[in-house]
């Protein structure tokens, strides 16, 4: 039988913090889970199982990666610190008994890696950094086609953008990106006090499972670059806010009403589809 993997406490997370003379960096958001019960329902609510092949960044002094190696297959945690990186193998052999064999720990910066060693990955788990949670998501949603689920704990405003509806108040960049890849939902919320050291913000988890991106002859780079004109300047009417885009306003209102959108409409209250239909629009417009 093989052993049980010992998750961090809070004693545990200082104890090893002090043993590397760590001072945690707002800079690279650094903010160590120290409960154990934060850790198992995050891989609960994540719906990982033994078949999984798991992405984990940020994994830190390694408090969510013993959690994930009580249920998956195999995880592979991406750490960009020089220092918590060299120490976690020697945590996860201490702590994970047989299971260790199932960690590998990839140094590197998340959003500069094009795949991770070994079999395809299927999930995502992941304590986010603070500062670069919506880039690393997008980027190892485009990297990693093979990911089929995840769920991440990032700043509980983000967790509110990246799940937003059209039409609401959050809604933005972020919201409609997400979109292009996957289902996103609010997955519930974390205290501050789980954490050392205590954030100043208040944390969410945000589930998605991907779905194929819609239908188009326009590229994911052109869709995105309508969405990133659109909210640019949130005032502007759509006509406006692509003028530059298509080349005047003249032309965004021509492509607008191709793709069937009120050129007098804002960003917020358009779907992913409805950009699809606008960069396709746009690159028709274009001159050969």
């Amino acid at each position: 039988m093989e052993s049980l993997v010992r998750l961090l406490g809070a004693a545990d997370v200082r104890r090893l913090a002090a043993e590397l003379d760590l001072r945690p960096t707002k800079q690279r958001g650094q903010n160590f889970v120290i409960d154990a019960n934060t850790v198992r329902r995050i891989v609960r609510e994540s719906g990982v199982g033994p078949d999984d092949v798991v992405v984990e960044v940020g994994p830190g002094l390694g408090s969510l990666t013993l959690a994930l190696l009580e249920v998956a297959d195999r995880v592979v945690a991406v750490e960009v610190d020089d220092l918590l990186a060299a120490r976690l193998p020697a945590t996860i052999a201490e702590r994970a008994g047989e299971r260790a064999a199932r960690c590998e720990v990839l140094h590197a910066d998340a959003l500069r890696i094009d795949g991770v060693p070994g079999p395809p990955p299927t999930a995502l788990v992941a304590n986010l950094p603070y500062n670069v949670s919506v880039p690393v998501l997008l980027h190892l949603l485009t990297v990693l086609p093979s990911l089929e689920k995840g769920l991440v704990m990032v700043q509980a405003e983000v967790a509110d953008r990246l799940a937003a509806p059209p039409g609401s108040r959050t809604y933005g960049v972020p919201s409609v990106k997400a979109a292009w890849f996957a289902d996103v939902r609010r997955a519930g919320a974390v205290g501050r006090n789980v954490f050392w050291p205590a954030p100043n913000v208040d944390s969410g988890l945000v589930a998605w499972t991907r779905r194929e991106p819609p239908e188009t002859t326009a590229s994911r780079e052109q869709v995105f670059a309508v969405v990133d004109a659109a909210f640019a300047q949130r005032r502007k009417t759509l006509r406006g806010a692509l003028a530059r885009l298509a080349g005047s306003a003249t032309a965004a209102e021509t492509a607008l009403r191709a793709a069937g959108v009120d050129p007098t409409a804002r960003g917020e209250v358009l779907e992913v589809s409805a950009y699809v239909r606008i960069a396709e629009a746009l690159a028709q417009e274009a001159p050969a």
